[in-house]
């Protein structure tokens, strides 16, 4: 099954707290403190790989986490590093940060990486607090947060030359006749579910194919798993339209090649700006061969290419079953693509700006709210902080308090109706409140 379409959920590993440790043996003198630092939360990195052709593994596994680091131990050794998440993605494949709805990283490049989220710090130890003043510090600090986001991978076939066209007008069978690939070919619509991708070789050269399957009218709005469809014509850099010139489906074919073009047009007006071969085929249903001398006896041929040709494109007869016309259509697809800069139709898209991102305007805020019966004090700084106080260590429990008082919290809590002896909720403690000195001695 082709899948190229993902939802996944991405958490990097948290840092490892540092330790509280004191150093006492015999005959060690200044043995004083001695935590080591936590070590760093791993990183979830997505890496392009070309062996892989679709999304197929993220339709079973949706959640991937990264391993956390380890936390500090004494005699300043330090906690090992978490292990960093290599997430394996196609060649071609968006990740977008769904939150936000912006594009992280395009993988266009085999062995591409992309750290899509951030494992946090290691904390500091005990050791790394001791001054002249305060010898023997009885608190470290918590290792950092770990980043967890949704992700939407969306991956995009990467090919030189998109054949394109209503569903069975022969754009399987002209992808067999020029290539090794062999894409299902009967005589209904929608043979092709799923884009298919060949390799043609000209002389010297090689370039890849795409048969992008049928569109249809209201593509553009999704009918016909339009946006499925059409998505991946957007890295290809030379259309090949290809129309069924014998109307044996009982359509124009001047409508047909119009429609498709409508079609392109309104789903990425870009598409038209590619340079687009019109392949004008089943010539053999109207009796006639690629011959040019059998094409000037050919009215419907005729009629249809002095059409087309007015809208400044040129026009291929060719019978892909009987191989005729394939080679030139070859031939002009290679020139066409070596007069094609790769950054004549290169994507633009908003990007996730990471640093934005990681330096989290919110971090130091503070936010109170009253549920009705407590009243709570919340913020990642502050969560940080609470998670490295000891509640053993007097000027540990200081030091937590005095960031609350100064960052505002009681004053705001006093706005919402907040008096002595009301219960304050801190994360998993509660204490209750007085408007003294000593208040962070009524924990309960």
């Amino acid at each position: 099954m082709f899948v190229d379409r993902a939802k996944i959920t991405i958490k990097s590993g948290k840092g490892g707290n540092g330790a509280v440790t004191f150093r006492r043996e015999p005959f060690v003198p200044e043995g004083g403190p001695d935590g080591g630092d936590g070590g760093k939360g791993g990183d979830v990195v997505f890496e392009a790989d070309e062996n892989m052709r679709t999304l197929m593994d993220f339709r079973y596994k949706r959640k991937y986490e990264a391993e956390s680091g380890q936390n500090g131990m004494k005699k300043k050794r330090f906690g090992k590093n978490g292990e960093d998440l290599i997430i394996k993605v196609p060649v071609g494949t968006m990740i977008i940060d769904e939150k936000s709805g912006k594009v992280m990283m395009d993988m266009k490049e085999h062995g591409q990486t992309l750290i899509a989220a951030k494992g946090g710090k290691g904390g500091k130890g005990n050791a790394k607090f001791a001054t002249p003043t305060r010898q023997a510090p009885n608190f470290a600090q918590a290792g950092g947060f770990a980043k967890e986001r949704d992700v939407i991978l969306e991956m995009k076939l990467i090919a030189d030359v998109g054949l394109v066209g209503f569903p069975n007008v022969g754009k399987s069978s002209i992808l067999t006749a020029c290539t090794s690939a062999r894409p299902k070919v009967a005589n209904y619509h929608f043979t092709t579910i799923d884009p298919n991708l060949g390799v043609v070789q000209y002389y010297d050269k090689a370039f890849v194919m795409a048969d992008i399957a049928g569109i249809i009218e209201g593509a553009h709005e999704g009918a016909g798993l339009g946006h499925y469809f059409l998505k991946h014509i957007e890295r290809t850099k030379v259309l090949i339209h290809v129309v069924d010139v014998s109307g044996c489906e009982g359509r124009d074919p001047k409508e047909d090649f119009d429609k498709i073009n409508e079609e392109l047009l309104k789903y990425n007006e870009k598409l038209l700006q590619k340079p687009q071969i019109v392949v004008a085929n089943k010539i053999d249903v109207l009796g006639c061969s690629a011959d040019p001398e059998d094409l000037e006896i050919c009215d419907e041929y005729i009629e249809f290419k002095a059409y087309v040709e007015a809208k400044g494109y040129k026009v291929f007869p060719m019978s892909a079953p009987a191989g005729q016309g394939i080679q030139e259509v070859i031939a002009e697809a290679a020139r066409l693509l070596d007069e094609t800069s790769d950054d004549d139709f290169d994507e633009y898209y908003e990007y996730f700006d990471f640093e934005l991102d990681d330096a989290d305007p919110d971090y130091k805020k503070v936010f109170v709210d009253f549920d009705g019966e407590n009243y709570t004090i919340t913020g990642k700084q502050l969560e940080q902080i609470y998670n490295s106080t000891n509640f053993y260590d007097h000027g540990s429990r200081r030091y937590l308090f005095r960031y609350i008082e100064e960052s505002g919290a009681y004053d705001a809590l006093k706005e919402i109706g907040l008096q002595e002896g009301d219960t304050i909720k801190l994360f998993d403690q509660e204490f209750e409140y007085y408007d003294e000195d000593y208040i962070d001695e009524e924990l309960i």
